[in-house]
């Protein structure tokens, strides 16, 4: 969750950007954001290519269960950076977020389901994605509850049954954790991360440093 620079693994293209993200994570959200105004900044139209990153994905144990005795070294002190970062960078983009409202989720299956998503009915992902952020952060609805899931996905025009079943299909899981894999492999280490041209900003950057990294 740093705004620092990196670099990243990616084939991301000029006029491109790649973007890691988690539902759960209220920096992710504030990144959107961030995008959306530099998008509408633009003359050109930007390409963005959106992929699954599991924040706690460290706290899983082999049945891919969160084990909340894991020790991340998160103290109070910590938290109350966090909710200062959150609420400057929610004044700053213009943002109503109260992570303190929000369900303690699981965003797995939710991942899973858009990851479905993504890949079995691309051209209503966005709007998939959207919904399930604006589900969680605006609305405080349990997006790990395969029923809340199947509502979100019914509200945007899929098919509740099949996103409901592919949200914790086995197969399915197994595909999501080889992304989850796939985005470390590449170097990305916390979201929200934006890639392109081989370069990185991690964090909730302001459209500024997005138009450096993508234009400049």
């Amino acid at each position: 969750m740093s705004e620092s620079d990196g670099v990243v693994d990616t084939d991301a293209e000029a006029d491109e950007v790649v973007v890691f993200s988690d539902y759960v994570c209220p920096f992710c959200y504030l990144g959107r954001a961030s995008l959306a105004q530099y998008r509408e900044s633009r003359d050109a139209p930007l390409a963005v290519e959106w992929h699954p990153f599991d924040l706690r994905g460290y706290k899983r144990d082999e049945d891919r269960q969160i084990r909340d005795d894991v020790d991340d070294g998160k103290d109070d002190d910590y938290f109350e950076q966090v909710r200062e970062n959150v609420d400057r960078l929610s004044e700053q983009y213009d943002v109503a977020l109260d992570i303190d409202a929000v369900p303690d989720t699981d965003s797995w299956n939710a991942q899973q389901a858009a990851f479905y998503v993504r890949e079995e009915h691309p051209e209503q992902f966005e709007a998939f994605d959207d919904a399930l952020f604006a589900a969680y952060w605006d609305d405080h609805r349990d997006i790990g509850d395969p029923d809340v899931i199947a509502d979100v996905a019914e509200s945007v025009g899929l098919d509740a049954e099949e996103i409901r079943e592919a949200a914790t299909d086995e197969e399915w899981a197994d595909r999501l954790e080889a992304q989850f894999q796939t985005a470390r492999d590449r170097g990305v280490t916390g979201v929200p991360t934006f890639a392109a041209d081989g370069h990185a900003a991690r964090g909730a950057v302001p459209p500024e440093q997005l138009e450096r990294l993508i234009e400049g």
